[in-house]
């Protein structure tokens, strides 16, 4: 039961001490780590060593190294200098290879300065639209590349609707991050210039604050712009703006109203470096497996943690000893709890034993959620200084005193204290918190905040999943969102920062009285002085006011944004338009900091939900599976990806901004160059995006190594020759049946891809269509016949060339821009529109003409085979059905193979027919024929059949085989038979 601690100390006025709170008893709330045993926990720790020893050994080959080459090759850049904004001129000749470089230039400027991200950009309907917020970074520094999996996702999904004639709105922005951004700027200030917050006044402060911002602000939105995010940057809101501040301080206003917010005392997770409460979802609960010493930010010597000390309280007929890791907290002690079945204390139950250094009684209760087994079996009550007992003096009436100071120091009142001794120590396996975003030390303490019932709320959430009115993708997280919001408590909101919006509660001092009375709430000082006034019964004069210096947790105004980035709380046309939001798309480690509190304040304040679908996307990883965290050297820009870069000037440099000590950064340096031992090459972002979307999304999270992303880069350059050689064609006389059909099955496949956010499918589909198909297999059988020109206005081949590049413009919208705009001088019909951004997307339904040439060609190309090739006995079923993707079966150069022979039906003279020609079919292939009739049939009707299908082909073939012989169609060869 008890939570067990351990302080590094310095009395009140010698210093500040450093405190973490923990528990040897595991919580309830995690199931892993009730799994995890204090000899698994010390092998894990000897683990993590070894690795560490290893890199600083460099004992192990790179794995980039042998997979990732940086080209040599020279860097091509647009020669042509234009104003930005000025639409790239592509009538240039055509460079010999693909550069990013040169690619990637100027068409961001020219979409922006056209206002095609904006949603009046296409004229639909208004009922036609599609709207959604990203995920607001914090301007605590750059993006990472779990940022860019978020904007290609994003992105893709918003120029898929786009493209289909939707009116999008995408609105980008950042959040303030109250405590991040403070943290970074406090040690920068520290480091930089010696001095701690307290030396500046609060305007002073902000003034450095709105410094850091702007400069990395500006640096966040430069990084979207290179990432290619189609964002309406003329809707762009910052979460302290002041029409967003608005929004805010109306929302706090209303809640107060309806009685949802309250203020109270209540045990607070309290950081003692920044001074300041924290949520419980922002503290990490980490186990030792017992005596560690252990790097606290903040501190500069190591503090020890995990030893349990046991010491002896004095009753009348003898002691009661107890066993704690935070002897210091004995100053708050109010009672010594047992468990009402132990043996060993059945004599001392209602007894009471004396305190030795403040002479108090402290009754001894009997509990029973204490732990025989830990320790004495007798613990410490310390309600102002641990959850577990303060929920236990509330059961038995207990009172709470405070004796930790908010800073970390011990109160005065305490004194000399240390002059106690203990008799015993002992090793003892438990659980710490921390802060999770800078490591620092939780302490629980008492403290008055300003709360947020959130019980009818977390209802209300649950009701809406449960109803269908609130879609979660994937369906998984659906219980763990109904799990964690039934369980939910109550949410301290204030924060004792100077960076964020101030609480807008007031407290009231009336004229010719001492005492200053309750608190009261409004938009402004004048609206708060007119309810003091009215709630008092007093004039406005008599009124004295005092704003709450303690700010709102930067979660309140976040969960705001799909609505506050509209306008609320005023009725403006985009709040009419697009409120609530088609979806929102995020990391599923947002479900609780973000996406719950956003359904929860967005249903109370405007009566509908924020969105109707929430689709979450996986983590990215390191290749190794590694979470990506400076300290492992494996965090990743993603303009280090996208231009390039040499470990001399890499992402190396930001490790100096880390909360490191020595040897962690050296760790992390020697990591960094294992990792990227001749840095990054150039990738480009269109290859970056595209490896990105390429993972499955909805489900473990994704390993990306650079690797991949390089792949993808030869993606690119293998479309960037592709559209050189058909530029260099002429039209061909003939529409090839085959790679249309290929071309519509490529449509079909993007279409449910994205209709269910399986962006891999869609990825995947494209990448075979445009290698396998078209490159492998089309361009080679075109070849042998460039030479026979045909005036025809319609190339097959520019058909299947343009088609593909609009499907691929939501991944890779540059290398696609870029060659789309010099296909359309070659373009037979009418012009098309100014961009590929708002290019119609390919639609099934438009090309349902093609479908039947799937049943003819490849009948056609079973008579071929089996005719001409009727010794091919060992085709089976499969292989007559040309691969979509590759069947797995074929190797690459089997496959090719086979479909060239299908290709090379168009060339004979008599054209084959069903309808009109008598066939000679060997015996031998009958059977597999009419198997194949069958597949194909429920291929084209878009069925499955199942691996044991034996029975229903002996019956089909036995029923095809009797009525096309009756009906003269087919002719059986001499001495044939039919079993």
């Amino acid at each position: 039961m008890r939570a067990n601690r351990i302080i590094s100390l310095k009395l009140s006025g010698r210093g500040a001490a450093i405190f973490c709170t923990s528990r040897s008893t595991k919580p309830s709330s995690s199931s892993s780590q009730q799994k995890s045993s204090p000899r698994a926990k010390a092998e894990k720790l000897k683990r993590r060593r070894e690795r560490e020893e290893t890199i600083l050994l460099n004992r192990n080959s790179s794995v980039d190294d042998k997979k990732v080459k940086l080209s040599d090759k020279e860097k091509i850049v647009y020669p042509i200098c234009k104003p930005p904004g000025t639409k790239k001129d592509t009538s240039f000749p055509f460079p010999s290879s693909y550069s990013p470089e040169y690619v990637e230039s100027s068409w961001y400027q020219w979409w922006e300065k056209e206002g095609f991200f904006s949603p009046d950009s296409s004229k639909v309907s208004e009922s036609s639209t599609f709207s959604l917020c990203i995920p607001p970074p914090n301007v605590t520094g750059s993006l990472h590349l779990g940022h860019a999996l978020t904007v290609a996702v994003e992105d893709a999904l918003v120029r898929w609707r786009r493209m289909q004639g939707y009116r999008v709105l995408w609105v980008p922005g950042c959040d303030h991050a109250g405590i991040a951004t403070q943290t970074v700027v406090e040690r920068r200030l520290l480091n930089q210039e010696g001095k701690h917050r307290q030396d500046f006044t609060r305007e002073e402060f902000l003034q450095e604050l709105w410094k850091w911002k702007n400069q990395k602000g500006e640096e966040i939105y430069h990084q979207l712009r290179r990432l290619g995010a189609s964002l309406d940057w003329s809707r762009a809101c910052f979460t302290m703006d002041p029409g967003f501040s608005r929004a805010v301080t109306k929302a706090f206003v209303r809640l107060c109203d309806s009685g949802l917010i309250y203020r109270s005392e209540g045990l607070v997770n309290w950081s003692c470096a920044l001074e300041s409460s924290i949520s419980d979802i922002e503290v990490d609960s980490k186990e030792l497996p017992g005596q560690t010493m252990l790097s606290v930010p903040g501190y500069e010597n190591k503090v020890e943690f995990g030893t349990i000390v046991t010491f002896a309280y004095p009753i009348e007929d003898g002691e009661v000893e107890v066993s704690t890791t935070r002897p210091e907290t004995m100053l708050g002690d109010v009672a010594i709890a047992v468990h009402p079945n132990d043996p060993r204390y059945q004599g001392v139950h209602g007894k009471h034993c004396k305190h030795p250094f403040t002479n108090r009684l402290l009754p001894i209760i009997t509990d029973s959620v204490v732990d025989m087994e830990l320790g004495t079996g007798a613990v410490k009550v310390t309600p102002a200084h641990d959850h577990t007992d303060f929920l236990l003096s509330q059961r038995h009436s207990l009172p709470c005193l405070t004796v930790i100071a908010g800073d970390g120091t011990m109160m005065p009142p305490c004194g000399e204290w240390l002059k106690v001794l203990w008799f015993l120590s002992s090793l003892c396996p438990f659980f710490f918190s921390c802060l999770s975003r800078s490591g620092d030390i939780i302490e629980p303490l008492l403290k008055k905040q300003w709360f947020i019932q959130c019980d009818e709320m977390a209802k209300k959430a649950i009701q809406a999943v449960e109803d269908g009115q609130l879609e979660i993708i994937p369906h998984c997280f659906t219980k763990t969102w109904k799990n964690w919001l039934s369980n939910i408590s109550d949410w301290c909101i204030s924060r004792q920062l100077w960076w964020g919006h101030q609480i807008p509660a007031y407290q009231v001092e009336l004229c010719n009285s001492t005492e200053k009375q309750e608190w009261v709430w409004g938009q402004s000082e004048n609206e708060a002085r007119h309810r003091a006034a009215v709630k008092y019964g007093v004039k406005l004069e008599d009124v004295t006011l005092t704003q709450d210096p303690d700010v709102l947790d930067t979660w309140f105004s976040s969960a705001l944004f799909p609505f506050a980035m509209l306008g609320w709380p005023e009725k403006t046309t985009d709040l009419q338009r697009f409120y609530p939001n088609s979806i929102l798309e995020t990391g599923n480690d947002l479900i609780f900091f973000w996406v719950a509190r956003m359904v929860m304040l967005g249903t109370e304040l405007t009566r509908q939900l924020p969105f109707k679908q929430v689709v979450f996307h996986s983590l990215v990883r390191d290749e190794h599976g590694r979470k990506m965290s400076k300290s492992l050297g494996n965090v990743i820009d993603p303009l280090d990806v996208i231009n390039g870069v040499t470990l001399e000037v890499g992402s190396l440099m930001t490790l100096e901004e880390g909360n490191f000590d020595p040897r962690e950064r050296r760790v992390a340096m020697e990591a960094q160059r294992k990792n990227f031992p001749k840095g990054i090459p150039q990738c480009g972002t269109d290859a970056l995006r595209f490896a990105l979307c390429s993972h499955k999304m909805q489900g473990e999270d994704i390993s990306l190594s650079i690797s991949q992303v390089l792949s993808c880069r030869y993606f690119c350059n293998k479309i960037w020759h592709t559209l050189r050689y058909t530029l260099g064609t002429t039209p061909l006389s003939s529409m090839d049946r085959w790679i249309c059909s290929r071309l519509y099955s490529t449509v079909l496949q993007c279409e449910k891809g994205f209709e269910a956010y399986e962006l891999h499918t869609v990825t995947s589909a494209l990448y075979s269509f445009w290698v396998h198909s078209l490159c492998d297999v089309y361009m080679e059988y075109v070849k042998p016949v460039l030479s026979q020109q045909d005036e025809e206005a319609v190339s097959v081949l520019y058909h299947c060339v343009s088609m593909s590049l609009v499907m691929l413009s939501p991944f890779m919208p540059f290398i696609t821009e870029e060659l789309w705009q010099r296909l359309q001088p070659f373009r037979p019909g009418p012009a098309a529109q100014t961009s590929l951004c708002l290019e119609q997307y390919p639609c099934s339904s438009k090309l349902v003409g093609l479908q039947p040439s799937i049943f003819l060609t490849i009948t056609k190309a079973f008579f071929y085979q089996y005719i001409h090739c009727p010794t091919s006995e060992h085709l089976s079923l499969s292989d007559v059905l040309i691969p979509d993707p590759i069947h797995p079966r074929h190797s690459q150069r089997e496959t090719q193979h086979l479909q060239l022979c299908y290709l090379q039906l168009f060339q004979l003279s008599v054209p084959l027919s069903l309808n009109h020609t008598t066939l000679l079919v060997s015996p031998l292939s009958f059977k597999p024929f009419l198997s194949f009739l069958l597949t194909l049939f429920c291929h084209t009707s878009h069925l499955t059949l199942s691996s044991t299908r034996s029975n229903l082909l002996a019956h089909v073939s036995s029923l095809l085989f009797h009525t096309l012989r009756c009906s003269g169609l087919l002719t059986l060869g001499t001495g044939s038979h039919y079993r």
